[in-house]
This record gives C-alpha cells, structure tokens and sequence, in this order.
C-alpha cells in the first residue's frame, strides 16, 4: 500500500469512524482510505460547512472529529469552522492535503501551517514515509490528550510513496469495519489539586451561606454533573452554567439554569447575591458574569480548571485549583464529609419557591408583540411566543443547534433541553451561518433524537447550500429559521442611534419555498396555528428535513442583545 492508505487504516484503528469533508484532488486518495478501512464518510457541499459538522459531531460524542480538505483553497474555505473549534478546544482532527515541497510555484502553495496556527489549531505534518504512521499517532495524541483542534498536512509525494512498513501490514478488521471504537489514543490521568489546596477550598464552601456554582464547558467534558450536584446538595450552593454546558443541571429543583447574558431575572439576582461563586471549568468572562456585574464585590471566587493559564484570565479569583473538574468536586466532597459538614446554604424553601414560579425564561410575563401591518405582508409571530410553542410540540429527547444573531437566546433559554448534550452551542468565535452545518453534525452523531437547528434568516441564507446534504442523508431535522429579513443585532445595535440600517436589512425572502427547492418538507409561519404543519410534520415518518420560515417581529431586541453589546 502506499502511504495515504496507510495513513486510513491507521485512522480508523486509532478511532476515526466518521469523517465530513469536501474531497479534491489533494485528499481523495485518504479520504477513500479512510472509507476502505470501515469509516463512515459524509460530504458535505463546502468545506465551511463540514469543517462544523465535524466539531458538532465531536462534542456531540465526545470522540474524535475528523475533517478531509483539500489543499489551499479547500482549507482556507473550512478556516471559520476550523477556528471555532480550535477556541472550543474540540479535538478535531483536519486532514489537508499539502502541496509537494518540490513545487514551488503551485497555485495551491500557502503556508498552511501559519493558517492553523494564527486560528489557534495545531499543525502537524506527515513528514516522510517512514515516520508517517508515528506522525498520525502524534496527531491524534494531541487531537485527544490536550483537546486540541490539530491540522495534519499530508504532502502530495509523501501521500503517493511507497508506505515502507511491514508488507503484512494489516488492514482494520471486521470488527472495525463494522464500526466497533477502537481504543483511542492514551489520555493521561486527570489532575486533582493537592491536599492542601482541596483544604483551603473547603474552607471556603464551609465558611459560605450563599455559595453559587457556575460550570462551564470543562465540567460538561469531564461528565462533572453528578459530582457537581452532590457538591452543590452538601454545601447548600445552587448550581448554574455557562450557555455551552446548558442542561448539566436539569431537573434539579435548585438549578439556576444559564448565568450571564441569558440568565433569568431570579437567577441572575441570586447570583448576584452569592457570597461564593465557584467556577467549575468555566472561564468566567463578560458572557457568563454580565461584564462582572454578577460577582459582588465582596463576593469570594474560586475558579477549579485543568489549564493553569485558564485561572484568573478574565477575572482576579481568590482561590485558583488546577484540576480536573469531576475529581476535583469527589475530593472536596470527600473533605467537607470527613470534617461533617453539611449546610442547607441557599438552598432554601424561599429561593426553592421562587425557582419553581420564576426559573425559566418561559414563566417570566411579557407583552406578545404578535401581530402586525398587513402591507408588510401579513402578521407576524412574537419570538417568545413561537418558541414557548415549539417547546410544547417537540419531543423531550431533543438537540438544539442555534447559530448566531439577535435571535439566537430565545431557542437557546426558551426550548427546554433533557441534558448536557441537548444544546450544541458553536458561539466561540461569534460567526453567523454556523448553525446548520452544527445541526447536521449533531444529527449525524445523535440520530435517536430530534435535531433542531434555530437560525437567523442571514444565517440560513449563508449556509444553505447543506440543505441538500441534510436532505440527502435523510436526516430528520427540524429547520427552525426566525426570519426578520435582516441582521437584527446590527439593526437594533445601530438602529437607536439613527444610523441608516440599508446594509443590513432586506427584501423579503420565501425561504420555505428554497427549503422545497433543495427537497425539504417546509412550512410559512405567521400564527401559532400555522404550527400545525409542524405538528403533522412531527407525527412522522420524518425521513426529511422540514424547514419552517418563520416570520417574527422585528420592532424588539431581544433582551440580552444590549448586555452583549456593550464590549463591542
């Protein structure tokens, strides 16, 4: 075999089952290797979009992500995706073909590596032949081990020689083929912070009567939930997260659900009377503590992370831990119970009453802005309103893909998700048009449950070439767009201010007629009883996508727009 096929069957033995990517001239040979040796492969209709659903579908499974690109322009059309999953710290591997160091003046020369590196991943290399199966290893190692976004180069003439390992190098076995995970690269242990560290946090917790417990996305990676809860139970905290970890709390009677921008009024003023609050795996910047305005200012803060650059970075702590999140929580568990401490905290009948009147977005009074001019078309929907109505409609077993706008907190707070993994937020970088693509790979990853993908009508515009792909692997997803025919944060960001808003606004758009066009069931909304075609639509078989071109009102911002904005 030659090289690029040894690279495959090496990738699948190392757990590569499922690749996305758009294949060329540079990465056809591994691409079809990898699909020889029994990995799954989708294609998607540009690399952008298969860039992202490559990093949904890892944070969906929490495995590996692999994407396959073509060299140059097939790698500078995946760099936005790329770049969101290098802040995410996704372990996605990107297999980019690589022009032969001999052709100097290839059109497709750029220095790939400095890419990578400017966006945050990191470049690697198959070198030669002989080093290739150790390079792939090297890649995959980082890729899991530190949770890196790594892009492996594979020059052309390296990826056509001879492979010079053993001639009985063997190919994935049946039970590979057949899908079975092979044994990932070697993770190396968790880190627990030390006796003397875990003491001092516990005296913290022992010395609170209002602690708060804020986890972000290293608590959800580290499966800290349960640990978490029993913490938080023992010591009296209520526990929240950031918007990434949404759901890692659900059911219990004193979650706070998301803090920051999207927090509720009760949650945001309990956190805001904390007299502890403890970072778990969260970065604790201006999203999750409203520009600090959440963190009292004689409030203590403890920040637990794995990565020591990680403490204090946005915020001063008073007590930084490097550790593992989960085992971090069992070991000041384990101290709190042997010193026999065990406080009710804020946990009490008064806040437990007031979360069960006020915890989610949904139980807070609003006016219903439905309704509208007929000259604009017809009447339009309320974004609460149409939400707080999908919620009841759709299946508790659920994904949630949102992508980015003005629009974007109310599928994100107002649709309730079962767990941890029922929100796939792709908000590191801030790009619009991500959230398709997002919802595809959650899809492809989770397939027992109903996908939803919440977008904006420029997001929807943007990326709907992957309308077809969706359509082609059958997926059954519900394409939810809040269609206000405009970039509604910039329009209500500069619109105050008398700004002229021609550039970011637009004529009206049939987008459930483009939905048709691609071969999606699809469904124009102006009421909430133009929501039973979604109903029917949910009743089965769903063996297509259903996109719903809702038309919402326009005149509002939504209520985190003006948080948000004020770091820009």
């Amino acid at each position: 075999m030659n090289v690029a096929e040894a690279v495959g069957a090496a990738l699948v033995r190392l757990g590569a089952h499922t690749a996305f990517g758009v294949v060329g001239s540079g990465n056809f040979h591994v691409t079809n290797a990898l699909v020889a040796s029994g990995a799954r492969y989708v294609a998607a209709r540009h690399e952008g979009g298969a860039a992202t659903m490559a990093d949904a579908y890892a944070r969906v499974t929490g495995g590996l992500g692999v994407l396959s690109v073509h060299q140059g322009p097939g790698l500078t059309n995946a760099l936005t995706g790329i770049t969101e999953a290098a802040k995410s710290r996704t372990p996605l591997l990107v297999l980019a073909g690589e022009v032969a160091a001999a052709e100097v003046r290839s059109n497709f020369r750029v220095d790939q590596a400095a890419l990578a590196a400017a966006v945050g991943a990191v470049p690697e290399r198959i070198h030669s032949p002989e080093t290739a199966l150790a390079d792939v290893a090297r890649a995959c190692r980082v890729a899991v081990a530190e949770r890196r976004t790594v892009l492996l180069g594979l020059p052309l003439d390296v990826q056509g020689a001879a492979f010079p390992g053993p001639a009985g190098l063997e190919r994935p076995t049946a039970a590979h083929q057949a899908g079975q995970r092979a044994r990932p690269p070697a993770v190396p242990p968790l880190p627990v912070p030390t006796a003397g560290a875990i003491a001092r946090f516990a005296d913290a917790l022992q010395g609170a009567e209002r602690p708060v417990f804020v986890a972000g996305r290293g608590a959800r990676l580290a499966g800290a939930g349960p640990a978490l809860a029993d913490l938080a139970a023992r010591c009296g905290a209520l526990p929240a997260t950031s918007a990434v970890a949404r759901g890692l709390f659900a059911g219990d009677p004193f979650g706070l659900d998301v803090s920051g921008g999207f927090a509720t009024p009760a949650a945001a003023d309990l956190i805001a009377g904390a007299d502890l609050v403890v970072g778990w795996g969260c970065s604790l910047n201006a999203w999750t503590t409203r520009h600090g305005a959440l963190v009292g200012r004689d409030t203590r803060v403890v920040q637990v992370d794995v990565d020591a650059q990680a403490l204090g970075a946005h915020r001063p702590v008073d007590l930084g831990l490097i550790g593992d999140a989960a085992e971090t929580a069992l070991a000041v568990t384990a101290e709190l119970e042997a010193r026999g401490h065990s406080a009710t905290g804020y946990r009490t009948g008064a806040v437990a009453a007031r979360l069960a009147r006020e915890g989610r977005w949904r139980d807070v009074p609003y006016e219903d802005d439905s309704g509208g001019d007929p000259a604009e078309g017809g009447p339009r929907l309320d974004p609460r309103t149409l939400t707080i109505a999908l919620d009841a409609l759709l299946p508790r077993e659920r994904t949630v893909a949102v992508d980015s706008g003005n629009f974007m907190g109310y599928p994100a707070m107002f649709l309730d998700v079962p767990d941890a993994d029922g929100l796939v937020f792709t908000q590191a970088f801030q790009s619009v048009g991500l959230g398709l693509a997002t919802a595809i790979g959650a899809a492809v990853a989770r397939p027992d449950r109903l996908t939803v993908a919440a977008l904006g009508d420029g997001g929807a515009l943007m990326a709907a070439a992957e309308l077809e792909t969706a359509v082609r692997l059958g997926l059954g997803l519900l394409i939810v767009v809040y269609d206000d025919e405009a970039y509604g944060a910039e329009v209500h960001h500069f619109g105050p201010d008398g700004h002229p808003l021609d550039t970011v606004t637009f004529p009206p758009a049939d987008l459930a007629a483009i939905g048709r066009g691609y071969g999606c069931a699809a469904a124009t909304v102006r009421r909430r009883e133009d929501l039973g075609a979604v109903a029917d639509w949910l009743a089965g078989p769903r063996d297509r996508p259903m996109l719903v071109d809702a038309k919402v009102t326009r005149g509002r911002a939504a209520w985190w727009l003006e948080e948000a904005f004020r770091g820009h």
